[in-house]
């Protein structure tokens, strides 16, 4: 598989009253793109330091980080922030919508950013809000007038409208109830088989199975993988069952 995204003996401390934490330990991992990779782990594993090393928004303390033959982990800062605009989406369980824009300037804000204005670009927000549920009638008004489920679809709109290379998720369903949580994992499940290269973390098995691969960490490093044909391409009672087993073999 055409890899997009690699680490080379990763590593990353922190330093705790004088003591250095070690939380990822000389970790080597490849992303396929177009590849949809879940990560998990027990807390403290490591699971959203390593998220933020591959996405350039936090600096590994020692190894590499390549994006492409890019060595992104030796840029600085502006140059890293750059990168982040050009190449990558992020949705967090916070979401992180402007209260003084309505829904389409919160996503027109995020392309402007990146210098991308024009009249297809204006049609392709609209294309995408039809796509994750969110209707015309919806379009004017603020994040205080949207459920947290249909906030954070504007905000995966959002982390996708500059077409990014890779988009990054941190618990992307944990502040939302099921039903909202669903919606927004559809979105997930609709941009994979769009050829959308996806990394998430989470802690939830639901979450987990709209993956096409598990990583599983412990204490900074990788202890085992799980792979999955994509979602809804087979029985998905089945594929609880294997991941299931997985994480139980992994102490989940």
């Amino acid at each position: 598989m055409d890899t997009i995204l690699r680490t080379e003996k990763l590593c990353k401390s922190f330093s705790n009253a004088g003591l250095q934490q070690h939380v990822i330990k000389n970790m080597d991992l490849g992303i396929g793109r177009g590849d949809f990779t879940v990560i998990m782990g027990s807390s403290g594993s490591g699971k959203s330091t390593l998220l933020y090393a591959l996405s350039g928004m936090d600096k590994p303390t020692l190894g590499k980080v390549y994006f492409g033959e890019e060595d992104i982990s030796a840029y600085d800062n502006d140059r890293l922030a750059v990168f982040r605009r050009k190449n990558c989406g992020f949705v967090f369980q916070s979401i992180y919508l402007l209260d003084n824009m309505n829904v389409i300037d919160n996503i027109l804000t995020g392309a402007l950013v990146a210098q991308k204005n024009s009249p297809e670009l204006a049609e392709r927000v609209k294309t995408l809000l039809k796509k994750v549920g969110i209707s015309e009638d919806m379009w004017k008004k603020y994040p205080n007038q949207l459920s947290g489920g249909e906030c954070q679809r504007v905000g995966i709109v959002r982390a996708v409208i500059n077409e990014p290379k890779i988009l990054f998720a941190d618990e992307p369903t944990g502040a939302l109830n099921s039903s909202s949580g669903r919606d927004v994992l559809d979105v997930f499940t609709e941009l994979h088989k769009g050829g959308q290269s996806i990394v998430m973390v989470t802690h939830d098995i639901k979450t987990a199975l709209r993956g096409s691969r598990v990583i599983y960490l412990r204490d900074g490093g990788i202890v085992g993988e799980h792979r999955m044909p994509d979602y809804g391409s087979d029985d998905n009672g089945k594929r609880r069952e294997s991941l299931q087993e997985f994480l139980n073999e992994m102490g989940w």
